[in-house]
Parts: structure tokens; C-alpha cells; sequence
């Protein structure tokens, strides 16, 4: 079975508190992003102003589900306003290989 790695980069909003976007990651993580068919993992990056998550699925299936809009989800919401959403790129990759 081949993963899928959804990669997504992005800036916060000016003067948004990391320990409150980090805890507003976190929430989503627990009550909703895991739970969803496919999951694996979800890790956070940062390099200066830029931060990355990096998702990884099962299946791309499973990768693109989670990026259609299916219903309002006040965690998802309170994420999302940390992020500027214009700084938002995304990009989605089927693993090839593992070492």
C-alpha cells in the first residue's frame, strides 16, 4: 500500500501567539484530524516565518477527502484563523519509495 504525504506551507496571521496556534493544532489533532479514515501522522515544521504541516495518509483517496469541505468544524475554524491564508500553498504526494 502506497502513503500519501500532503504538504502544506503557510505564514501566521501578524501577531498570532504560537502557544495558542500550537494548542489550537493540537485540539484539531486529537478530536478530529485523527480520527479520520487514513490518518497516520501529522507533523508540524517551522523555519523562521514559514511553518509546514505534513501530513501523512494511508492512501491519496484518503488525503484528498480530508481537503474537500464536508461540514463546518469549529476546531478546524479556530485553526484556520492563526493562518494567512493568502501565504497558503499546498501540495499533495503519493510516496514512491521508503529507505
Amino acid at each position: 500500500m502506497s502513503n500519501a504525504v500532503l504538504f502544506i506551507s503557510f505564514k501566521l496571521v501578524k501577531d498570532a501567539s504560537v502557544p495558542d496556534f500550537l494548542s489550537a493544532s493540537e485540539k484539531l489533532n486529537n478530536e478530529y484530524m485523527s480520527k479520520q479514515k487514513g490518518f497516520i501522522s501529522w507533523k508540524q515544521l517551522v523555519e523562521g516565518e514559514m511553518w509546514v504541516d505534513l501530513l501523512t495518509w494511508e492512501t491519496i483517496d484518503d488525503a484528498k477527502n480530508i481537503m474537500e469541505p464536508n461540514c463546518t468544524n469549529t476546531l478546524a475554524e479556530t485553526f484556520y484563523s492563526f493562518i494567512d491564508q493568502e501565504s497558503v500553498k499546498v501540495h499533495l504526494f503519493s510516496v514512491k519509495k521508503n529507505y
